[in-house]
């Protein structure tokens, strides 16, 4: 792997994958757990939170609305809450940078603080839609300026009131933005799910003292809780490891073992995928922690299957899917991956639908592009010059299937994996030294 001054990474390709790996901690987590640490009462500490630049930007919104956080000698996260509705209001405009869940969860935080906060973030964070959140804030009683329904948002906060909500579209940060701003609303706010999202935050809710109420229809929190200061380690992100599971299942031969990761049920459907793809994968030494099972998960090439995310599974696995499409780029000439009802793809960090297939083709498979999902046909990966978008995801999942092609690729814009990943590059030169 050759760095260029250009923010431009060459892949070499290679024969093996092996070793031992700990990814870093769940982002999806490390938003959550920061944010209701800023809430609670007392002083919070959180061990293994995200390296990345979303997670960094949660912490710098917090510090603009008063929050008080510092590391320990040992890394550790030390957040000072400030109580349920006892946020201060901001200086100047809060800097969500590229982090949509940043943007939609503390939305729901700040409405119900009687204060005008602006939430912004880069360019390509405010292309993205933000009226599923504007809505039910909305409905709840705060008003709320945005621009087309886009970023920057301006968010007059106050006394807010409970609602029942029920998203057009399945999301997990929708969910998590109005059961948030249900804390500091009265009575009580329901978020119906019809097709079941992650629950990080209700675990997270949980782990700090509150009561929440789920069926199978959806969750409820009652307003007025007060949340309990904790210790909290962050487990190991899903999403990070799925990267390694497609190396290793992608590349004959291989094996690798990632330990610490997070096992939350709402999030290992991905497990199901790789295993239909022909990928081995086996669990150990799991256990729980703060609501969240964690464990050691071993990837290891075994056979190649094509494979398909349904409809209805793609709201669980939407952040893995730029990694399984790296394992299908990789599988012998005529194997297939079908995803559907991912139309959400087209409004995460770049149009991942688009991007994807413009990345793989150049490389040298066939996509075909749907509104809602893409087929890959694998064939013969030639390298070559692909453009990550400034995507995360994407620069990772090329760099992935690269490894497997009959030349070098290219891969602009791939510093993006600060977003989530920091050291990616190191750790991919690593595992197939």
């Amino acid at each position: 792997m050759l760095r260029t001054p250009t923010d431009v990474y060459t892949i070499v390709p290679t024969s093996r994958a092996m070793g031992h790996v700990r990814v870093p901690g769940d982002k999806s987590i490390s938003h959550r757990y920061a944010m209701l640490a800023a809430i609670a009462d007392g002083d919070s500490t959180i061990t293994g939170y995200s390296p990345g630049a979303d997670c960094a930007a949660t912490l710098d919104c917090l510090r603009g609305l008063g929050v008080a956080i510092q590391r320990s000698p040992d890394g550790a996260l030390l957040v000072a809450g400030r109580g349920v509705g006892g946020l201060r209001a901001p200086a100047a405009p809060l800097d969500a940078l590229n982090s949509g869940t940043t943007m939609r969860l503390l939305s729901g935080i700040v409405a119900g603080h009687s204060f005008k906060t602006v939430i912004t973030g880069d360019s390509s964070l405010r292309r993205r839609p933000m009226r599923r959140i504007v809505e039910p804030l909305t409905r709840m009683g705060a008003r709320i300026d945005a621009d087309d329904g886009r970023p920057p948002l301006t968010i007059e906060g106050g006394a807010l009131r409970g609602i029942t909500h029920e998203p057009q579209v399945p999301s997990a940060q929708v969910k998590s933005g109005v059961l948030l701003a249900g804390l500091h609303a009265s009575g009580r706010t329901r978020v119906v799910e019809v097709i079941p999202t992650r629950d990080h935050t209700e675990r997270a809710l949980e782990a700090f003292g509150a009561t929440v109420v789920r069926d199978q229809n959806g969750i409820e929190v009652s307003g007025g809780q007060r949340l309990c200061a904790q210790a909290l380690t962050v487990p190991g992100d899903i999403s990070g490891a799925a990267f390694w599971a497609s190396l290793a299942g992608g590349t004959p031969g291989s094996s690798i073992e990632i330990d610490g990761v997070g096992l939350n049920l709402s999030r290992i459907s991905v497990l199901d995928v790789y295993r239909r793809a022909g990928v081995s994968v086996e669990l150990s030494g799991t256990h729980e922690s703060a609501g969240e099972r964690v464990g050691a998960v071993r990837f290891a090439f075994a056979s190649s299957e094509s494979f398909t995310v349904e409809p209805w599974e793609a709201p669980l696995v939407i952040d893995e899917i730029p990694a399984l499409a790296a394992l299908a780029a990789m599988m012998p000439p005529g194997h297939t991956f079908t995803v559907r009802g991912a139309g959400e793809l087209r409004v995460k960090e770049s149009d991942r639908i688009s991007a994807l297939a413009a990345g793989f083709r150049a490389m040298g498979s066939h996509v075909d592009e749907y509104e809602d999902g893409f087929t890959l046909e694998s064939r013969p990966l030639t390298g070559g010059a692909v453009d990550a978008a400034g995507d995360h995801r994407l620069a990772m999942s090329f760099a992935i299937a690269a490894t497997r092609a009959q030349g070098r690729t290219t891969i602009g814009g791939a510093s993006s994996v600060d977003v989530s990943y920091p050291g990616f590059f190191d750790e991919l030169a690593r595992l197939t030294r």
